[in-house]
């Protein structure tokens, strides 16, 4: 399981996190993307989770929010939605990728991490932590090596 997508809703906060963080903690042999259920298509990173993210040293810059579809979904082995709401749609969008997709805090409650947009920036750092604990575990999964 090399190929992951972040899956939320806009593709311009939770997602593109997700996205950023896992592509720094694992080896570059993975390939990690990220769409939307209903991107913002075109726009880039939300301005709060990018000063949110930038205090971490998380860089989002260059993100082009995109719109998930069924051909884009086919190309991961993994698609780890932010919602259960996320993983239902992905079912409905696309059958027969329900076996590859999972939430991202499955390993830290599986209830979801809740949408930051037009929020403030206290709950834009609770959600980037709420990301990265979430992440952390997956990195534990997805690169056993490094758990030495």
């Amino acid at each position: 399981m090399e190929k992951i997508l972040v899956v939320c809703v806009g593709n311009i906060c939770r997602s593109v996190i997700g996205e950023r963080i896992l592509r720094d903690r694992l080896p570059a042999r993975f390939t990690v993307e990220s769409a939307g259920i209903g991107a913002l298509a075109g726009h880039s990173a939300d301005e709060d989770a990018s000063t949110v993210a930038a205090e971490h040293g998380v860089d989002l810059g260059g993100h082009i929010a995109r719109q998930f579809s069924a051909d884009i979904g086919r190309e991961f082995d993994l698609i780890l939605a932010l919602e259960p709401g996320h993983k239902r749609v992905i079912g409905e969008t696309a059958s027969e990728l329900s076996g590859r997709v999972m939430l991202l805090d499955q390993w830290v409650g599986a209830k979801g991490i809740a949408d930051p947009y037009q929020k403030d920036l206290a709950f834009h750092q609770k959600t980037f932590e709420e990301v990265s604990n979430a992440v952390d575990q997956w990195v534990k999964r997805l690169n056993p090596e490094a758990r030495s």
